[in-house]
């Protein structure tokens, strides 16, 4: 297993290359995703990796689809390198872990956030208008305070270089129908709170997270990653204290970090202190072992 930035798999074309995930068209229904090391924030690509993270990303991933069985089905069709098509044999090595076999969905137009905590551009949003991408809210909350209930905001989904955009629910539902924009909150919703509730159980507070959901013959999947450090906001709970921002297994150290540098957001991005891609990689490792019970080992 090695650290992976970017794959050239010449065994099928590439179909897309994103942040961090790049897809290949195994065949007409099936693709194959790899998770790299890339690591994205503000929508901008970092110039240094962040070692095993992609690997973690997807174990991660694995876990949870495996867990969430009952409520939806998942896009996966295999996730054993071994049993991968023949002609893949010769990207192995780098495949190892971090790559899934899944079955073509139609992707929905619109990513599914949810949001138990006030935090981020929901902090920002409610601080500017008192109301969260277009609930109201009580007066007086503070930063990190606990939602209840959890709240479904769905975005937009930028192309590569754009960021995403926060829309109402009647938006979402005028792009879905309203059948569909129901369906996905609804999944959304109960997925974030059996995720929630077993984080809770190992002294994990999941935040906020994002999800993607698409169709494959003519039936709801979960697609993509799921509640993953990159995805969602980690936050340990023995160290919460509402009314401020919160230390976290997720990325939002270094965007911390990036937010203290002369940048504007835009790329280039800063080149990485080893002391941030080391730190960046603890984090996401902990989030792994804390939540599956098992040590990270590659």
């Amino acid at each position: 297993m090695r650290i992976v930035t970017q794959t050239q798999i010449t065994a099928c074309p590439l179909r897309s290359r994103g942040k961090v995930r790049d897809i290949y068209e195994v065949d007409d229904e099936t693709l194959l995703i790899v998770t790299t090391d890339r690591m994205s924030a503000y929508d901008v690509i970092m110039g240094e990796p962040i070692p095993y993270k992609g690997v973690i990303l997807n174990q991660i991933t694995l876990f949870w689809m495996d867990k969430f069985q009952n409520i939806i089905p998942n896009h996966l069709v295999e996730s054993d390198v071994s049993r991968f098509p023949a002609s893949l044999a010769p990207w192995a090595d780098e495949l190892e872990g971090r790559a899934v076999l899944v079955r073509k969905a139609r992707p929905l137009p619109v990513e599914c956030i949810v949001r138990g905590y006030l935090s981020g551009s929901g902090w920002k949003d409610y601080q500017a208008t008192g109301k969260l991408c277009g609930y109201d809210l009580p007066a007086g909350l503070r930063e990190s305070d606990k939602l209840e209930p959890a709240i479904f905001t769905p975005s937009t989904k930028a192309e590569l270089g754009e960021h995403d955009e926060n829309i109402s629910v009647a938006r979402a539902a005028a792009l879905l129908g309203d059948e569909v924009a129901e369906q996905v909150q609804n999944v959304s919703l109960r997925i974030y709170e059996a995720g929630r509730a077993y984080a809770a159980g190992k002294g994990i507070i999941v935040a906020d997270t994002k999800f993607e959901f698409g169709f494959i013959n003519g039936k709801l999947h979960i697609i993509d990653e799921v509640l993953t450090p990159d995805s969602s906001r980690f936050w340990p709970a023995d160290k919460y204290v509402p009314g401020q921002g919160q230390p976290s297994f997720d990325k939002q150290y270094l965007r911390d970090w990036l937010k203290r540098q002369p940048w504007n957001m835009q790329p280039p991005a800063p080149a990485l202190p080893q002391e941030i891609i080391d730190n960046t990689a603890a984090r996401y490792r902990e989030a792994y072992e804390i939540l599956t019970g098992k040590p990270f080992s590659i």
